[in-house]
């Protein structure tokens, strides 16, 4: 797949990235370029809409760009961020500091390094709360846990997949004291009611924006919205180098306070100062990213192109709707394409038996999450600890296990989402975005005979 017919000046000439999703619907009409799709079913015997491989990610990133940066730190013998002022890790930093518009980066080893960085330089621990999602990466939880806080869970807006601020609202209480939440799929939270809770409450944010980089918000860079955000680099992130992440910051204090934590403790003039494990980011992985870091945002572009190509085809089609954006949404990150699959619309055809149909037509979408947070068996074990019977009483925790439903996460987990790989996949040609939509189609029109 090959995407370098994309003019990114042609295209911002006559569009911004702020302004995509509603220029090209005014472009492209629904469904429009694409094939007749009827036809047998691959599934069924008939010939399939893509035979085209999809490149794999991140190895398509490995150019010779990449490989010069990886034998360059290999062969300097500087290894770790310790070794030198100038390496590869604090190149990158400065550099991601810059491209994300803040005073301060910190790298890491990885997001959950990162989030858990953050809950620790903000003081959070046995006998606070702190309220977030129960459907993302389970590090979102593990930051919270490793501090031996309460992660408090909200259930979702049914059609952005985020967090409820109306539920947010619902479970602060007297030992609340940061709200952290995730901008899953790469699209934006409803950050506008999220900060106006945090400041009715005297709360702190940490932005789990690990899915995000590069994305806007009401003229902001998120991750820089709250009062920490947190970045992944693992290997199916937009921006990769196998683990990895960052924590962004305008504030000098906190964001010294998160380089100390993840230096074991120990701040930028060696002295030994406070609790914290060793989470450093390696010049190895500093290296990689810099390998790539020049063109991230030119990808970053064109994932909102194709996003909202995608989304202009579907268009006032019910059986598969794009994931809701709030007002102020300027851009995603596009770590997935996610949309809610509507049976209903397709004959009532179960979600997995549509995934195997676009499947043989070529097409990999996927389900994702496979259960919320509320479901897993991590409840138990942190209800039976000793520190956690001993830091809540017996009736939070009782009321804590008894509060563990979350309907409309539960809906688009066992039911609604599912979700087109965005790293790789969003970097495609139209044409590759016509056979989704094509396959689709397809899918669609011969619904009666799945």
């Amino acid at each position: 797949m090959e995407f370098k017919d994309f003019n990114r000046r042609n295209f911002i000439a006559a569009v911004t990235t702020t302004t995509v999703a509603t220029a090209l619907s005014s472009i492209f009409p629904v469904m429009g370029n694409t094939k007749r799709t009827s036809g047998k079913l691959a599934l069924l015997g008939g010939t399939p809409i893509r035979a085209k491989v999809w490149p794999k990610w991140p190895a398509m990133l490995a150019d010779d760009k990449m490989m010069e940066s990886i034998i360059k730190t290999t062969k300097s013998g500087i290894w770790s961020r310790i070794q030198s002022p100038t390496g590869t890790v604090a190149t990158f930093e400065k550099e991601y500091a810059r491209l994300t518009g803040t005073n301060f980066c910190v790298g890491t080893g990885s997001g959950t390094q990162a989030l858990s960085t953050c809950v620790e330089a903000l003081g959070l621990g046995p006998g606070d709360e702190v309220i977030t999602s129960p459907y993302s990466d389970f590090g979102t939880v593990s930051a919270i846990l490793t501090s031996r806080a309460l992660p408090v869970l909200a259930d979702l807006d049914r059609e952005s997949f985020q967090m409820d601020p109306d539920e947010v609202e619902k479970r602060i209480n007297k030992n609340t004291r940061a709200i952290i939440p995730v901008h899953i799929m790469g699209m934006p939270c409803n950050m506008e009611k999220i900060m106006a809770l945090a400041k009715k409450h005297n709360l702190k944010v940490i932005e789990d924006a690990c899915q995000v980089n590069f994305a806007r918000y009401q003229g902001k860079q998120v991750g820089a919205i709250g009062d920490l955000g947190c970045f992944s680099f693992q290997a199916s992130k937009q921006i990769s180098c196998g683990e990895g992440g960052a924590i962004i910051g305008n504030d000098a204090e906190l964001m010294d306070r998160c380089f100390t934590v993840q230096n074991h403790g120990t701040n930028r003039k060696g002295s030994n100062v406070t609790i914290g494990p060793k989470y450093r980011m390696n010049e190895f992985e500093g290296a990689i990213l810099m390998g790539q870091l020049s063109s991230a945002k030119e990808r970053f572009e064109r994932r909102n192109v194709n996003a909202a190509y995608l989304s202009s085809k579907l268009k006032g089609f019910k059986g598969l709707v794009p994931q809701k954006q709030y007002e102020g949404t300027e851009s995603s990150g596009y770590y997935k394409y996610a949309m809610s699959y509507h049976k209903e619309h397709f004959n009532n055809v179960e979600r997995s038996k549509f995934l195997k149909a676009l499947a043989a037509e070529g097409i990999n979408l996927s389900p994702y999450i496979a259960r919320g947070f509320h479901v897993e068996p991590w409840i138990d074990e942190i209800l039976n600890l000793k520190e956690y019977k001993t830091m809540y009483s017996a009736a939070r925790l009782k009321r804590y296990r008894e509060e563990m439903n979350f309907p409309n996460c539960d809906l688009i987990c066992n039911e609604e989402m599912v979700v087109l790989e965005g790293s790789g996949s969003l970097l495609g040609s139209t044409q590759d975005m016509d056979d989704v939509i094509n396959a689709i189609m397809k899918v669609y029109e011969n619904r009666d005979k799945l």
